[in-house]
């Protein structure tokens, strides 16, 4: 039997569709564009910042892979792979983990770079320019290939690099200043090995 793809006219269309599956969509042209699972790595990193993050403000705003942001341009949502948000996005998000554009921005989105140029190219471009325009505090792209995390932080209407860092440079997070995380750490180095 064929299978007819919905097809949504806006996003708010697309927010009262529910496939009843765990799957997560882009919206791209008004069609769904089935999200693949993450890879076992970039799930340990995001687990690893995860912790770091609770230990210093609670579980209870710092989001994983599940929360969608909607965002202007193609796609029209996101789904970053860890996201601090504020304190009165735990009530607005407890019926739908989706933030919206006439909400407040998070304070801070991190992706971490899959294998390949156009997964690459979406995360230090298209995501970069999307989160920008959110007006998203900071944003850390964090390239497990290059071993690097580049740092950008909104000033005015657009991202400014605070840098890149490896090995044992301390993250400095505009937003969250008591957080004392090592890029190496973030790749894996255990704080108890040194």
């Amino acid at each position: 039997m064929l299978t007819v793809k919905p097809r949504f006219e806006t996003f708010e269309e697309y927010l009262l569709y529910d496939d009843y599956s765990e799957k997560f969509y882009e919206l791209f042209n008004g069609e769904l564009i089935e999200m693949p699972p993450e890879s076992g790595l970039n799930i340990q990193i995001a687990n690893r910042i995860f912790l770091f993050f609770a230990l210093i403000i609670g579980t209870d705003r710092v989001r994983a892979q599940g929360l969608e942001l909607e965002v202007r341009g193609e796609p029209k949502n996101r789904y970053p792979d860890l996201t601090i948000i504020r304190e009165e996005h735990i009530q607005q998000l407890s019926k739908r983990n989706t933030i919206r554009l006439s909400m407040l921005p998070p304070l801070l989105v991190i992706e971490i770079v899959s294998p390949g140029n156009i997964q690459k190219d979406r995360d230090y471009i298209a995501k970069r320019t999307q989160y920008q325009d959110c007006r998203i505090p900071e944003y850390w792209i964090v390239d497990p290939q290059t071993q690097t995390i580049l740092i950008l932080e909104l000033t005015g209407d657009t991202y400014t690099e605070v840098g890149s860092f490896s090995n044992d440079d301390l993250l400095p997070s505009p937003g969250f200043r008591e957080l004392n995380l090592k890029a190496s750490e973030v790749f894996g180095k255990d704080r108890r090995a040194t």
